[in-house]
């Protein structure tokens, strides 16, 4: 598929700075502040007994960590195997499971299995051509009833960068709700980065 051309370069950057995460440019080494709130506010045990998390494009794990240590059953996945094999040198010791895996071609035993799903600055690291697909894709992930959290750059329309990333405007949120999930709550958050000063952050239910 074309989008593969698009994310052959993840592979390249972690496989040739593996065990230097200072070189990698998102990893923070520590979980994402909006999930930690999050997980503060909605307790696994509130969910049931050890409910199922899926953490899109993992990256070095710290957030799959958050999650787990939170009581989820949970799944990381990443197309990169340098990425992967990483996290697994990192959390050896954590009961994470961390796969190899192309959103776009995701198991059907994959599908509608995931209590909580968690997305964070992986949307906007494709080109915006195969925005709407990979939306549809991760929102396939969600159970009857359960809840996503996706994290976004709000694109800055007076800002010039050809990308990568390409953030987000509001109205592409809406490609959730074409997949079957509505929005419960929308926030717009000011974080000033390189990339923009802003950020969506948006919780969604199926």
């Amino acid at each position: 598929m074309r989008h593969k051309e698009s994310c052959a370069w993840f592979e390249e950057l972690y496989k040739n700075n593996y065990n230097q995460s200072e070189k990698i440019p998102w990893a923070s080494m520590r979980a994402n502040a909006h999930l930690l709130e999050y997980l503060q506010k909605n307790p696994a045990c509130e969910k049931g007994c050890k409910p199922k998390a899926i953490v899109i494009g993992c990256g070095l794990g710290d957030d799959a960590k958050a999650i787990a240590n939170a009581g989820y059953a949970t799944t990381a996945i990443d197309i990169s195997e340098s990425a992967i094999a990483w996290c697994k040198e990192r959390f050896i010791d954590e009961d994470i499971e961390f796969l190899v895996h192309d959103v776009f071609e995701l198991p059907s035993e994959m599908i509608g299995a995931y209590d909580f799903v968690y997305e964070a600055l992986t949307i906007q690291s494709l080109p915006p051509q195969f925005r709407e697909a990979i939306i549809r894709a991760i929102a396939s992930l969600l159970a009857p009833k359960a809840e996503m959290l996706v994290i976004a750059h709000v694109k800055d329309e007076s800002s010039k960068r050809a990308g990568p990333p390409w953030p987000l405007v509001q109205e592409e949120l809406e490609y959730f709700i074409h997949a079957g999930v509505s929005l419960e709550a929308l926030e717009v958050v000011q974080e000033p980065s390189h990339i923009s000063d802003q950020k969506f952050k948006a919780l969604f239910r199926r």
